[in-house]
């Protein structure tokens, strides 16, 4: 459920217990990460241990979160406004890991988000609008988030907290005022933690930033374009077989951009991701 100073708060049941990990999985390189299923021994004195990591169907490098469903993208439509190359690339990420990526916009009360709205849900993506005093749009992402491990992500000062607040009153997690001074937000939740609510397990975590994709989560050039699920209907339609879908001639993907088939802000991020890793060869990038 969380990890601190190098103990492990491990759930079983209804109870929860602080463990230590064995030394073998530093020797092997490894270490227990929130999310992780394990198998723990529990003497009657001592502190219980983590004996075993079951294996994992998905990993985030940064956060350091595994076995997610559902990765829940916070933007705000304002303070801060949204940036689609961050939240394109943390939707690429989600995909890529075999997650799920999930919209949600925030603050439409202080701006209608409509237009962020539209831009994911023409790329087939689940959306949501959320807003103080909007319950049905917070009762339907509560149904959606119920049976799921979920992670919340998305820049610093987008409302994580204030919305997972919303979601769950019981959490009553910490939240922050934007600095006028930086025009962000401050980083008001310090260690990524599971929580067991309603039903769902559910991980709030730090506010990260585009350097922390481009360091941890780069995408091999040849797999970018399944990363775009709007892109998949023109797979394999475009005149050479080795269509990067940036300005080739005879491109199908190109051409459902110019019918509005592909929304130009989805489009102009997969570019630059593509540009960013053109260059490097797929054993650099493992």
């Amino acid at each position: 459920m969380k990890s601190i100073g190098g103990f492990y708060y491990v759930r079983c049941g209804e109870t929860e217990y602080e463990c230590k990990a064995r030394g073998s999985f530093r020797k092997k390189g490894s270490s227990p990460i929130v999310g992780d299923r394990v198998i723990i021994s529990i003497p009657d004195d001592g502190f219980c241990a983590i004996e075993e990591i079951l294996p994992r169907k998905n990993k985030l490098k940064r956060p350091a979160l595994v076995n997610i469903d559902a990765l829940v993208i916070v933007c705000s439509t304002v303070d801060p406004r949204p940036n689609y190359a961050v939240i394109d690339k943390m939707t690429a990420a989600a995909v890529n890991n075999h997650m799920e990526p999930v919209i949600v916009v925030s603050k439409n009360d202080i701006k209608n988000g409509d237009e962020t709205v539209n831009i994911y849900r023409q790329a087939g993506l689940e959306t949501f609008q959320c807003s103080p005093g909007d319950n049905s749009e917070l009762r339907r992402l509560s149904a959606f988030l119920r049976g799921k491990v979920t992670a919340f992500i998305g820049n610093s000062g987008v409302g994580k907290s204030t919305l997972l607040n919303a979601l769950f009153p019981s959490l009553t997690l910490q939240t922050g005022q934007i600095s006028e001074k930086l025009g962000r937000g401050r980083h008001t939740t310090r260690v990524v933690e599971l929580f067991e609510l309603d039903g769902c397990f559910v991980a709030d975590t730090p506010g990260f930033s585009t350097v922390d994709l481009q360091r941890y989560e780069m995408i091999d050039k040849e797999q970018l374009q399944y990363c775009f699920p709007e892109f998949e209907p023109y797979l394999g339609q475009c005149q050479f077989t080795s269509c990067a879908h940036t300005c080739e001639k005879g491109c199908r993907v190109l051409r459902a951009l110019a019918d509005g088939e592909i929304g130009q802000t989805r489009h102009d991020s997969y570019v630059a991701m593509y540009n960013e890793v053109k260059d490097i060869k797929h054993w650099q990038i493992k």
